[in-house]
C-alpha cells in the first residue's frame, strides 16, 4: 500500500471493475454483460527443496488470487528466473513439470511463458480467468453482521523458515507441502455456491495483513478470536526457536503502526489496524500476522448462509472451515483481536 500510492492515479474506465484500489486479489475488467476476464501474477523464490513441489505450491498460489475472486482460471503463463549455468537443467524442468501438473488440475491451458538467467530460483505464472462480472466476489463486500471463515490453518511462513534452518522434521515437511500445494478451487466452489459477501486469500500480508484490507475495502470493523484460529500445531516450538520469517515481523510492526497506510486516513485516526487484548500474546500476535505462502480463503458471509457455507465445504473435502470471528459496524477499516 505505501508503494502503491505513489502510482499516477488509475485513468478512468467503465469496464475496469476491480483495480488497484482497494489491494484485491486480481483485477477484474469487464468484456460483455455477461463476461469479464479477471487476471493476476505471482513468483517467488523456492520455499521447499523438492523442485516439483516448489513448482505445485507456486501455481497453486498464483491460482488462488482467481479462486479468492470466484473466478474460473482458464489459462496461465509460466515466469521463470533460474540460474541456468550453476543448477541443472533438470531441475527447471522438475519445477515446471510441477507447475503444469498443477495446472492441469485445475483446468488451466498454460500458454507459455517467459524465463530469464537469474542469481537464484524464482518461479510463478500470470493467470488469466473468466466471471460474470456481477458475480465477482470481492475483497469490499462484507457486511456487519457477517461471520468470518478461514479454510487453511496458519503457520506456514514459520515452518516453512523452520525447515529452511533444518528445524522441522521430514513428515512436517511433507504435511504443509501438501498443504501449499492445495488448491483453494474446492473452497471458492462452496463460496459462490453459498453466496459469500466477500474474500481473500492469505498469502504474504498474514491473516490480519489480508483481513484489515478487507475491512479498509468494505468500510467495516473486524472482529478475530485467536482461540478461534486454525493454527499449525509445530508454529508454537519453531516460533520459540526464532524461526520468524522478516516478512511476518514486518507485516506486525505495519498493522501496529500508528499512521501504516501514510498520509492519515480513516485508519490512521482510529489508530493502528490492528488492536489487540491485553491477554493476546505476543507469540499468538507474531502468529497472526505470518507471511503465508499458498494459504487458504477468508471468506465473509451472513449468518444466514453460514451453515450452507459449512456444508458445502464439507461436502467439497474442504478439511479447515473455521468460523474466526465476524464483520461488525464499529470501527470501521481496523480489526480488533479478542483472545
Amino acid at each position: 500500500m505505501q508503494v502503491l500510492r505513489h502510482l499516477p492515479p488509475t485513468i478512468p474506465n467503465p469496464d475496469l471493475l476491480v483495480g488497484l484500489d482497494t489491494g484485491d486479489d486480481a483485477g477484474v475488467y469487464r468484456l460483455t454483460e455477461e463476461l469479464a476476464l479477471v487476471q493476476t501474477v505471482d513468483y517467488f523464490t523456492p520455499v521447499v527443496d523438492d523442485p516439483y513441489a516448489f513448482g505445485q505450491i507456486a501455481a497453486a498460489n498464483a491460482l488462488s488470487d482467481l479462486y479468492a475472486m470466484g473466478a474460473r482460471p482458464l489459462t496461465a503463463l509460466n515466469i521463470v528466473g533460474f540460474p541456468i549455468k550453476k543448477l541443472p537443467h533438470a531441475v527447471l524442468g522438475q519445477i515446471l513439470c510441477g507447475g503444469a501438473d498443477k495446472l492441469a488440475e485445475a483446468g488451466c491451458a498454460l500458454l507459455g511463458g517467459h524465463s530469464i538467467d537469474d542469481a537464484e530460483p524464482k518461479y510463478g505464472l500470470a493467470v488469466t480467468g473468466v466471471v460474470h462480472p456481477a458475480k465477482a466476489v470481492t475483497n469490499g463486500g462484507a457486511m456487519a453482521g457477517d461471520a468470518l471463515v478461514l479454510t487453511k490453518p496458519i503457520g506456514i511462513g514459520i515452518v516453512t523458515t523452520a525447515h529452511k534452518r533444518g528445524l522441522a522434521s521430514p513428515a512436517t515437511v511433507e504435511r504443509v507441502t501438501a498443504l501449499m500445494a492445495t488448491l483453494n478451487k474446492a473452497a471458492s466452489g462452496a463460496m459462490v455456491d453459498a453466496g459469500a459477501s466477500a474474500c481473500t486469500d492469505i498469502t504474504g500480508f498474514g491473516l490480519l495483513g489480508h483481513a484489515s484490507e478487507m475491512a479498509r475495502a468494505s468500510g467495516v470493523g473486524l472482529e478475530i478470536r485467536a482461540a478461534a484460529v486454525p493454527i499449525l500445531e509445530e508454529t508454537w516450538e519453531f516460533l520459540r526457536a526464532g524461526a520468524i520469517p522478516g516478512g511476518s515481523k514486518a507485516n506486525l510492526e505495519f498493522i501496529t503502526a500508528a499512521d501504516p497506510v501514510g498520509g492519515g486516513g480513516a485508519a490512521a485516526e482510529g489508530g493502528p489496524l490492528v488492536e489487540f487484548a491485553a491477554g493476546v500474546t505476543g507469540e499468538m500476535r507474531a502468529v497472526l500476522a505470518d507471511a503465508c505462502t499458498s494459504g487458504g480463503l477468508l471468506i465473509s458471509i451472513t449468518e444466514s448462509r453460514l451453515e450452507k457455507l459449512l456444508g458445502l465445504l464439507a461436502a467439497k473435502g474442504v478439511e479447515t472451515r473455521a468460523v474466526i470471528g465476524r464483520a461488525v459496524a464499529e470501527h470501521p477499516g481496523r480489526i480488533m483481536v479478542t483472545e
